[in-house]
């Protein structure tokens, strides 16, 4: 297994290199993972899997319901969404089928839906159905006052999204992936029909390339001669509530979509909190996560509407992702045959849903370019640490405790994160590389008191695991 983060790259070319460890990129990995006879780069600029638009989203299992009919995002967003829901099953993603509610606040919402409603049926989404005000708040009581009514949309579902990042990279990795970490591609050549790209920690050598950058999958497509498309960062800002909230929702509670996106929504997650958000902001700083006070105002606004009784309760963390926008209605991905190249890229907040259709497709574009996938082989199954609320933490099993005692020593009580936990997380095929990615893992520190009780002895075992 080879995960690397400083040092020279090798030296012979790879088969195919992927640039970008998101989700996208690293579904790519695994689904290549699964022909042997291919030597696979996985190359990321950050320290961890996952660090990019990956990490900060909302963190939603999508069916699809409401894509443009007919496009690839609702091919694979479709598809996507059946396989992810099977594939977290069988890893222990974290998944909750909660359903949701697009509601109505006016007379002109309220006339949008049954055409929403035939769309999402088009869609693969037959089981959807309108609600009167009464049903609506029947099933949501803490709703604001004046929904005229609702699209109930019952395939819906939360996931952890760091998870599924890392049981993709888990899982290439072992089947032979090279996972190389802070490695920055700042140029890239085709010499000989070899893809050169000049990285931060030197040259690595691919006879195939995919771009799944994400925000800068543009500016690496236009080295290699095309001008298909322009990344326009949209910051999502968003709130986080304590888990105290959790009673006050019971679906994911979504407005009626607009041009920018599926708008302010509001969401439990599968670690017990609650979600308010996303804004969307076109900007042209593609490192600016920053939140701003206009920001979260607007989100308290907003959450004021739809559920009033939220903004009384505490906030747990605020934080911003930058989604990869285009100036097209649809994903980017494209095979340039010549070049032995992929571009995957346009990849918006949908991206989690369909990251292993998306795999698939790609995959099947190489192999359209000329690429020889050799012999298929299933990588052997992972078991993801279960970090979700809708199953018991190790400290509440008695026969871990039993077998090992680490698990019944908590260190994160707000999370209640065990020594156990944070054992196995710093020993993973993947470790974290700095202290956010041992929180993304195990939830360490993303209590309500954001690590002010339990920060000194995270960090000092962390510090103790590293070599």
């Amino acid at each position: 297994m080879t995960v690397t983060a400083e040092g020279p790259l090798p030296g012979p070319p790879y088969d195919v290199a992927i640039v970008g460890a998101g989700v996208v990129g690293c579904a790519i990995a695994r689904e290549l993972a699964r022909h042997p006879v291919l030597r696979v780069a996985l190359v990321e600029a950050q320290d961890d899997v996952g660090q990019g638009t990956s990490k900060a989203n909302t963190a939603i299992l999508h069916t699809g319901f409401d894509a443009t009919s007919g496009s690839l995002e609702a091919t694979l967003v479709r598809e996507g969404s059946r396989r992810l829901a099977a594939y977290a099953a069988e890893s222990g993603i974290p998944v909750e089928r909660t359903g949701a509610l697009l509601v109505a606040w006016d007379e002109e919402q309220l006339a949008t839906l049954p055409g929403l409603a035939e769309k999402a049926g088009r869609n693969g989404c037959p089981d959807t159905r309108l609600l009167g005000a009464d049903e609506l708040y029947a099933r949501e009581p803490h709703l604001g006052p004046g929904a005229l009514g609702a699209l109930h949309v019952p395939g819906e579902s939360i996931i952890c999204p760091w998870t599924t990042t890392l049981a993709y990279a888990t899982q290439a990795v072992r089947a032979g992936v090279h996972l190389h970490l802070g490695t920055r591609v700042v140029r890239s050549e085709r010499r000989d029909d070899v893809h050169v790209l000049t990285t931060s920690r030197g040259t690595l050598r691919a006879r195939y390339l995919v771009n799944a950058a994400g925000l800068h999958a543009d500016t690496l497509d236009r080295t290699l001669g095309h001008d298909d498309f322009t990344v326009t960062p949209r910051r999502g800002q968003l709130i986080v509530h304590d888990r105290f909230a959790r009673p006050l929702v019971r679906h994911i509670l979504l407005p009626v979509p607009t041009a920018l996106g599926k708008g302010v929504l509001i969401a439990p997650t599968v670690h017990g909190n609650v979600l308010l958000g996303p804004t969307a902001e076109d900007l042209d700083d593609r490192r600016a996560t920053r939140t701003t006070a206009e920001g979260l105002a607007l989100l308290r606004e907003k959450g004021r509407r739809i559920l009033p009784a939220l903004l009384d309760e505490e906030v747990t963390a605020v934080y911003a992702g930058l989604r990869a926008a285009t100036e097209h209605d649809d994903y980017r991905i494209a095979a340039h045959r010549e070049q032995a190249y992929v571009t995957v890229g346009g990849i918006r907040s949908t991206g989690l849903t369909a990251s292993m259709a998306i795999a698939d497709h790609v995959v099947g574009l190489l192999a359209g370019t000329g690429l020889d996938l050799g012999p298929r082989r299933e990588p052997e199954p992972v078991r993801m640490p279960g970090i979700g609320e809708a199953s018991p933490r190790p400290c509440q099993r008695p026969e871990l405790i039993a077998a090992d005692p680490e698990y019944g020593l908590l260190v994160c009580h707000c999370e209640r994160v065990s020594r156990g936990e944070i054992r196995d997380a710093l020993a993973s095929t993947v470790p974290p590389r700095a202290l956010e990615g041992l929180r993304r893992r195990t939830r360490a520190g993303a209590g309500r008191c954001q690590g002010f009780h339990c920060g000194a002895a995270v960090r000092e075992l962390f510090e103790e695991a590293r070599p």
